[in-house]
This record gives C-alpha cells, sequence and structure tokens, in this order.
C-alpha cells in the first residue's frame, strides 16, 4: 500500500508544476475542433480516480453510477465534444482544488486498507480478473500519460516560451 500512495504522490506534481502561471484562457485553449484542452485532461485525471474510488472502494461495478455522479464527471471522463462544450471557464485553483479533493478521498480511503485489500482480485473486471493494485497503478500511470500530454500543449501555447519548462 506504501508503494502505492508513494507513486501517486510523487505522480501529482509532474501533472501539475508546469500549469503554476497558466490563464484560464490557455486552459480552456483548443488547438483544433478535436483537441482537448488543459482544463479539461486535468478534470478528467479527477473524474478517473472518482470512478475508480467508487469501484475498489464502494464496491460498484464499473459504470453503475448514479445519476447525479454521471452528470457531474461523464463530460470529464469522456472527453470529446461534451468535454469541448462544458469543461471551460474555470480557474487553475479550481481544477488544482479538485483534484486535491479527489486525492484526499483516496489517500483517507487507503488508510482504512491494508495489502491484502490492495491484492484481492475483481472478476468481473472487464479484461479479465484484476486486482486492486492494478487498477490503481492505471490511475497513476494514467496520470503519467495526461502529465506528458498536458506538457506537449503547454509547449505549444500562444507564448509557450514562458509556460512550459
Amino acid at each position: 500500500m506504501g508503494t502505492l500512495v508513494s507513486m501517486l504522490t510523487w505522480m501529482r506534481p509532474a501533472v501539475t508544476r508546469y500549469t503554476r502561471e497558466i490563464s484560464q484562457a490557455n486552459l480552456d485553449y483548443l488547438f483544433d475542433k478535436d483537441a482537448n484542452s488543459i482544463g479539461a485532461l486535468l478534470l478528467h485525471l479527477a473524474a478517473t480516480e472518482t470512478y475508480y474510488q467508487m469501484n475498489t472502494f464502494d464496491g460498484m461495478n464499473w459504470g453503475s453510477w448514479p445519476d447525479a455522479v454521471k452528470q457531474k464527471w461523464d463530460a470529464a471522463m469522456e472527453l470529446g465534444d461534451a468535454g469541448r462544450k462544458t469543461i471551460k471557464g474555470h480557474d487553475l485553483k479550481f481544477y488544482l482544488d479538485t483534484l486535491q479533493e479527489v486525492r484526499e478521498k483516496s489517500l483517507a480511503e487507503f488508510k482504512k486498507r491494508d495489502d491484502a485489500w490492495l491484492m484481492s482480485v475483481d472478476k468481473t473486471w472487464p479484461w479479465g480478473p484484476t486486482n486492486n493494485y492494478c487498477k490503481w497503478f492505471h490511475v497513476c500511470e494514467h496520470e503519467s500519460h495526461h502529465a506528458g500530454q498536458i506538457d506537449l500543449l503547454l509547449k505549444r501555447l500562444p507564448g509557450a516560451a514562458s509556460n512550459a519548462g
């Protein structure tokens, strides 16, 4: 459990470190009609972690979320046209606070569990039996994937030389 928490804790600054000075306009910036904004990608990470919380901590089958949860998170989870239409107009604090709130819940829930829970297998997982460690490792590597994507987008923004490292 400690290794997983360490990985998740280490990964978060890799996602957010270069967004410190980003404007709301740049958080919303779309490079083309099929692009996702940096803000949408940040909210996507929060949505992903929220859905994995419900699956692993609450024992909910994937996709069986209540309608209110779907209304709040599905656009961020799925991105695409719905994300482009609805995820905009927020400042960086909104995204960082949302990510932090979701992560705090994960960390609080991890404190209630042990390595036996982490290694317990879900035989109903869509691609076959999968343990909670694999699911949460996916949350971590998902952040890593989008950290690279966010970094690329930051480097391509107008005035990018001052925006990204």
